[in-house]
């Protein structure tokens, strides 16, 4: 594979950044879109039918101030085992942020009486508006779900979870796969850390990024029968790999998630996984990507039900 160290046009190739770099990339990167508009006036408007959690604010100074907020089942009974929905941990990762306003909308009612239900559906509102893989700090809130976090999106949400951790049933973190990570996010982050570029391939299709350290194939296999209901499942590419990790089944890989500080070790749930949907093919729609995260979700939730005393 080739490399590269002339890749991006901040920084000097071979040396991490520093707060300069760090600084002109952040003024690099402009508001496109609103998290007021898209994301909060959604939530406002599912108050009467969940408990709205504003459980911290992000300060960014000159870009504003922006409130976090996570949906609580209404009907919250302790009996009751527990349910998480992340989404937006990659602002830029639409689907992600909708998808899970989506299920909380439309599909959420189906389980109440059987789950506590927990949706974060924007954990990074900057990322957000900017379209924006990273923080306003320049990192990436999906490894950063580790003690002494160096985000604030995931240090907040860390300690919202933290009385409930251990009690999850089940926790899907909704991302997506993007011809971006390809031209934008991974030059970047090359040349953030002072390191050459390695192209990769972009795989078209939804997969899974299930937990090595604690494998639930029947619940992957659940989620994936659901989805290319919806959209297609992405094939290996000539190695057998999904993002350069081994296919373990059809659209499944596998990460050792809290070593890497992803969002799914979050809640310390059973079942997990972490979805990711590709925007960008001719094949599927931006309403096909919203579906098919809220049929994961769907789908995860009644086999992590069916099977939780198994």
């Amino acid at each position: 594979m080739s490399t590269s160290l002339q890749s991006y046009p901040i920084g000097t190739p071979g040396t991490p950044w520093g707060a300069e770099e760090k600084a002109r990339w952040r003024a690099s990167v402009k508001k496109s879109r609103s998290y007021a508009d898209d994301v909060v006036k959604r939530i406002e408007r599912l108050a009467a039918r969940f408990e709205v959690v504003r459980y911290g604010t992000l300060n960014y100074g000159p870009d504003g101030e922006f409130p976090l907020f996570a949906l609580k089942s209404r009907a919250w009974n302790d009996a009751l085992p527990l349910a998480m929905v992340t989404g937006g941990v990659h602002g830029y990762e639409t689907s992600g942020v909708h998808g899970a306003l989506l299920f909380a909308e439309r599909d959420a009612a189906r389980f109440e009486g059987r789950l506590n239900v927990l949706i974060a559906p924007c954990v990074s509102p900057w990322g957000y508006e900017r379209i924006q893989r990273w923080n306003a700090e320049a990192v990436d809130p999906n490894r950063s779900f580790l003690a002494n976090s160096p985000a604030s999106e995931a240090r907040l949400l860390m300690e919202l979870i933290a009385p409930l951790r251990g009690r999850f049933l089940a926790h899907l973190d909704l991302h997506e796969t993007t011809d971006s990570d390809e031209s934008e996010f991974r030059p970047a982050l090359a040349a953030r850390d002072g390191k050459p570029f390695e192209p990769g391939e972009i795989p078209d299709g939804f997969y899974l990024v299930d937990d090595s350290a604690n494998p639930q194939p029947g619940f992957q296999r659940a989620i994936i029968e659901a989805v290319s209901a919806v959209t297609h499942i992405a094939e290996p590419d000539a190695k057998g790999q999904i993002i350069g990790a081994p296919l373990q089944f059809r659209g499944v890989i596998h990460y050792d998630v809290r070593s890497v500080g992803l969002c799914a070790s979050l809640t310390g749930a059973r079942f997990t996984t972490t979805t990711e949907v590709y925007p960008d093919s001719p094949r599927a729609t931006p309403e096909q990507c919203n579906e098919a995260q809220a049929a994961a979700v769907r789908a995860g939730f009644e086999y992590a039900l069916e099977h939780a005393a198994k």
